[in-house]
């Protein structure tokens, strides 16, 4: 057999990086066919000098020419805001690393093209996971997660007959773990982006430090695997050696242990269902020392709860969620919200959800633009 061809879209952020490392670590089991950015022209440049990938998308189109010089001679460019989806046909196996609800046509359009997809982009799924279900029918199509904790989930349940009882999804705590109300009314944007175990965007970073993260991963994990949300449990694990656990009936717990290291689900995610052969995330256990766990404080960090409440009421509701979350988060990144405050402008947002149903994408894409025009509302009203 040959190669398995990889298509990186979202290449230049923290995923697509981390998937080019995998690639880099086994070149003869893997080539890269397509790579796409959003705007970062001369990382994506260099990229495609070193892979040499058949074509090249870059979202902002004003920046096609300047792309277009820098790509090796041979090399197609394509632009806009559908270059990313333009892609999604082009190799074995989509990694869709593109950040927030712009990933949402890379996942459908995956999908619909039965191809495989190496999920990072959890929006997809939280915001338009009754869009996503009746595509996984498409032949040829499957979904792969490389979020680290369902990735895990994936593992545990990998060869087994039986319905789990419980998912346990595990989390760092993020950075204000243990900290109380009082404490982080004065925290900055560093003192957010300072994770203890895990380098990633900004926007993911925040999202764990308030612990939105969980919640959506909660969403997510439900529109995955088909858990009930009563059903669906966090446990701060503040090591990240132990990314999620499955309990079955018999009282059986499986879990999934390595060190922090993406490259391990994102090279689950590319070879599946056989595993990579270089060990990114080897535990030395004689040196781990303890693992320990607690439960998330609900009370200091309400994304949580709001989270499970939006995906328990369902429809458009986890979209209206997300962007909410996401025009939050941009402000407290630009300055114009501190971090005490997230959760409320999201509360506010939530309280205007109409109740509609998830039933095709413009009612998603809606629900995503009503969320995040009330989260601004409140941005702005806190501001005043």
């Amino acid at each position: 057999m040959g190669a398995t061809t990889v298509a990186v879209l979202g290449s230049t952020g923290s995923i697509g990086v981390q998937t080019l490392e995998v690639v880099r670590a086994e070149p003869d089991r893997f080539e890269v066919a397509a790579l796409a950015a959003r705007r970062s022209v001369g990382e994506l440049a260099a990229q495609a000098a070193e892979f040499r990938p058949a074509i090249v998308g870059i979202a902002e189109g004003a920046l096609a020419s300047e792309l277009k010089a820098a790509v090796p001679a041979g090399v197609d460019v394509v632009s806009g805001p559908d270059a990313f989806a333009a892609l999604a046909d082009t190799a074995d196996v989509i990694v869709n690393g593109v950040v927030g609800f712009a990933g949402l046509s890379v996942t459908l359009e995956t999908l619909r093209a039965g191809r495989r997809l190496a999920l990072a982009n959890k929006e997809s799924l939280i915001a338009a996971g009754p869009l996503v279900q009746p595509l996984l029918s498409q032949p040829g199509a499957q979904l792969i997660p490389v979020d680290s904790e369902h990735s895990a989930v994936h593992q545990c349940l990998a060869g087994q007959s039986s319905t789990p009882e419980r998912l346990i999804l595990t989390g760092s705590g993020g950075p204000f773990r243990g900290r109380s109300a009082a404490e982080l009314r004065e925290v900055t944007v560093a003192d957010a982006l300072a994770h203890p175990t895990w380098s990633m965007g900004p926007k993911i970073t925040v999202d764990s430090s308030t612990l939105m993260n969980k919640g959506l991963e909660v969403i997510e994990a439900h529109e995955l695997f088909g858990v009930d949300y009563s059903r669906i449990d966090v446990l701060i694990q503040p090591q990240s050696v132990i990314h999620s656990m499955v309990t079955f009936g018999d009282g059986s717990t499986v879990a999934q242990l390595s060190m922090p290291d993406m490259r391990l689900p994102i090279g689950y995610a590319l070879a599946y269902p056989e595993r990579i052969a270089t060990p990114f995330g080897a535990v030395d256990w004689a040196g781990l020392g303890s693992l320990t766990f607690e439960l998330p404080d609900t009370d200091t960090f309400r994304c949580l709860g709001l989270a499970y409440e939006a995906g328990r009421t369902g429809g458009t509701a986890p979209a209206w969620l997300n962007g909410a979350n996401e025009e939050a988060v941009a402000a407290f990144l630009d300055g114009r919200l501190r971090w005490h405050e997230i959760a409320g402008v999201i509360e506010h947002a939530m309280g205007q959800h109409d109740g509609a149903a998830a039933d095709c994408a413009a009612a998603v894409i809606a629900a995503d633009s009503a969320g995040r025009r009330h989260a601004a509302d409140a941005v702005s009203r806190t501001a005043a």
